[in-house]
């Protein structure tokens, strides 16, 4: 009986590494489903050295964010799309306006295959001292509330 050698193999070099994921996006965009036992093996190969070897512990999680779209080339609308969140939540999020909930925050590592730590960590929102005026200016000022005429009060009651 003679052994077949492997066509892949457990990435041991940053030049492997290069290349396994070179192939895993020709094979992905192929579109021929009859290599998704070798995409998925890749895919598997390439998320165990991604685990080893990258550390984001240190990355600012929106900066990490946006690094990985621009390497994806994937636009707000595609997350807006994938995720079911709003146009101006992602917005907001990757323009420190919000802050990522849990939820969102395990959509993105789901996303990008990350870790949900890599993800989970405090960072400044851009906007806080902004957003603190307008609500204080706000309270100042209140708005003046407007009487409806008792006409316009029986009109909805009849509908």
């Amino acid at each position: 009986m003679t052994m077949q050698t492997l066509k892949y193999k457990v990435i041991k070099t940053k030049k492997q590494y290069k290349d396994y994921c070179k192939i895993l996006e020709q094979l992905d965009t192929s579109g021929n489903e009859t290599l998704e036992d070798e995409i998925e093996l890749l895919t598997l190969l390439i998320e165990k050295w991604d685990e080893q070897h990258n550390s984001f512990n240190d990355v600012d999680p929106i900066v990490l964010i946006k690094a990985l779209m621009s390497e994806k080339n994937i636009k707000a609308q595609h997350l807006v799309n994938e995720s079911g969140l709003s146009k101006s939540l992602i917005s907001d999020i990757l323009n420190y306006k919000k802050a990522m909930s849990k939820d969102v925050i395990r959509f993105f590592a789901g996303f990008f295959k990350l870790s949900q730590e890599s993800l989970n960590r405090p960072y400044k929102l851009g906007s806080e001292t902004n957003t603190l005026s307008r609500k204080k200016s706000k309270m100042q000022h209140p708005r003046k509330l407007v009487k409806q005429p008792a006409s316009a009060k029986r009109k909805l009651q009849t509908i």
